[in-house]
């Protein structure tokens, strides 16, 4: 018999000043079988990434505090999360505003409202 440690769940760190976006995100994750930690701006985001070490962080952009941008430059200045994927969100899509969250650091750019599908693409590529 073989001894084997249970596999952890991933753990998304989710930021979003929106309780209706955290709570849809939240049902979603629970879906697909990853825990999910809850922040509700920039600030608090840092804190809790630096507590629970998510997997992946999935990152508003537009918030009270502290934007998403710079929240995802100090997130990338930390050890803990400095390799850690980073997908930042936002209902502005134009070419600039994209290229603005890349040059913050993001792994990755997902457009609002979100496509189920694709959402659901986006944190099995960066968690499975």
């Amino acid at each position: 018999m073989s001894m084997r440690a249970p596999s952890r769940r991933k753990k998304v760190l989710l930021v979003d000043d929106s309780d209706t976006v955290l709570l849809l995100q939240r049902m979603l994750l629970a879906e697909l079988g990853y825990d999910a930690v809850i922040a509700h701006d920039g600030l608090e985001a840092l804190v809790r990434a630096e507590q629970e070490r998510p997997d992946l962080v999935f990152l508003d952009v537009l918030m009270p505090h502290m934007d998403g941008l710079e929240t995802c430059r100090r997130l990338r200045g930390r050890e803990p999360t400095r390799r850690t994927p980073i997908i930042l969100c936002s209902a502005r899509t134009e070419a600039r505003s994209v290229r603005a969250c890349f040059n913050s650091g993001c792994t990755d750019f997902v457009a609002k409202p979100f496509d189920g599908a694709a959402l659901v693409a986006l944190l099995r590529r960066y968690l499975d």
